[in-house]
């Protein structure tokens, strides 16, 4: 809204000042900026709304250190996250963006989602909360919208040297691009890292390139249901999932900010995606709120993020990967999400199968998901939280350095 209002104001008064909402770097920085201040300041009013209607966590009895002093702390936490994220990206992004509507609808719907869970946990008095089948179905609906979008909206596009559509100067070199539909993704560490589903479609199919869509969309649905729902499992110890989180949408940030840029993306010799660049206003402002958040979530926790904020961010950071083309990424920037789910899955099948074989279960770790297995060898969990931390920078780092290293 003010981009427009600015935007206004200096073509029609010339007003001083105004011209520095035509940069990315400027309102990035308002964003983080504005998301931080809403997330502290108004942050401690919603805990205390919270607290005032004993909307408080119901805590399994696990036998972990220090649970019982968690009772009562208030949930629903990711309402703070997802307001101080969405007021800064209405404000200062271009919200004509096709990018930012994507993000904006994702965050809606699975606020709608992960409130539902919430509910049941807290009014309904019912621990496990929503259905698994209802949150995987509201996940596949998304991902089967976002899906359709990429692959019809014409506004989603790559750039590559092969026309005559648009001519840029770059280092004194001039270079003619042409802004393509294209289905190609990044693949990190390798020299030609890009993969082609339209290829694999036309592979399978025959070359009838109409049918993409059996195979594409399947892979949204499965990488966003995996994002969030593996964010949601590492949501146990106070600032885990938000401190991880906040790593990890740094990351894609230094993406999307040199995917979306030209010269960049030049340098870096790497996929040019026009537009894509605003993208960074609603990362910068998830950042933020996230940053924020944590004033109240690290260790004694005062509020809960909830399957409202871990079910959300969770699948922000899948479909932010998504548009910037950095999907198989994934598996390395969020290396500690991977880890905790499979140690839940490993942890299941494993006692199911000694079950079905002995007739006792056993079991691999202590406790799952992993982070509970650390608790009961002894570990505070602040030192957990710490380490896991630890680990998220340099598997951000890593990702990070893909942008050179092939």
């Amino acid at each position: 809204m003010l981009y427009y209002l600015f935007e206004f104001l200096e073509n029609q008064y010339q007003l001083p000042g105004a011209g520095l909402f035509q940069y990315l770097s400027f309102r990035a920085s308002v964003s983080v900026i504005l998301s931080l201040g809403v997330s502290i300041i108004y942050g401690k009013k919603i805990i205390e709304f919270l607290r005032k209607k004993q909307i408080g966590e119901n805590i399994r009895n696990l036998g972990l250190d220090g649970e019982e002093k968690k009772k009562g702390t208030p949930t629903m936490g990711g309402l703070i996250i997802i307001i101080s994220t969405l007021i800064p990206v209405i404000l200062m992004s271009r919200l004509d963006n096709i990018y930012i509507q994507i993000l904006i609808f994702t965050t809606i719907w699975m606020c709608i989602i992960g409130l539902a869970d919430d509910y049941i946990k807290v009014f309904k008095k019912n621990k496990k909360g929503l259905k698994a089948k209802f949150k995987l179905f509201g996940q596949n609906i998304l991902g089967i919208i976002i899906g359709l979008v990429i692959l019809f909206h014409p506004d989603i596009t790559i750039s590559e040297n092969l026309g005559d559509n648009v001519q840029i100067e770059i280092n004194e070199t001039t270079k003619v691009l042409d802004e393509v539909k294209s289905f190609k993704t990044t693949v990190p560490f390798f020299k030609d890292n890009e993969l082609d589903y339209q290829e694999i479609s036309n592979a399978i199919f025959n070359g009838n390139t109409n049918l993409i869509w059996i195979i594409f969309i399947p892979i949204i649905i499965l990488i966003i249901s995996s994002v969030s729902n593996s964010n949601n499992l590492t949501d146990g110890l106070d600032g885990l999932s938000a401190g991880l989180s906040a790593i990890i949408v740094f990351a894609l940030g230094i993406f999307a900010w040199t995917s979306g840029n030209i010269v960049f993306s030049d340098y870096l010799n790497i996929m040019y995606i026009p537009t894509v660049g605003e993208i960074t206003i609603f990362i910068s402002a998830l950042f933020g709120a996230l940053v924020g958040f944590l004033w109240y979530n690290t260790y004694p926790a005062s509020i809960f993020m909830g399957d409202t904020g871990s079910l959300t961010v969770g699948a922000l950071i899948a479909v932010i990967s998504i548009l910037i083309r950095k999907e198989l990424m994934l598996p390395l920037l969020c290396g500690i999400f991977l880890i905790e789910a499979l140690s839940v899955i490993t942890q299941v099948s494993y006692f199911k199968i000694t079950k079905k074989r002995t007739g006792v279960g056993e079991r691999i770790f202590l406790m799952s998901p992993i982070h509970h297995h650390f608790q009961k060898k002894g570990f505070h969990e602040s030192k957990i939280v710490s380490r896991f931390w630890i680990i998220g920078i340099f598997l951000a780092l890593l990702t990070i350095l893909t942008l050179k290293i092939r």
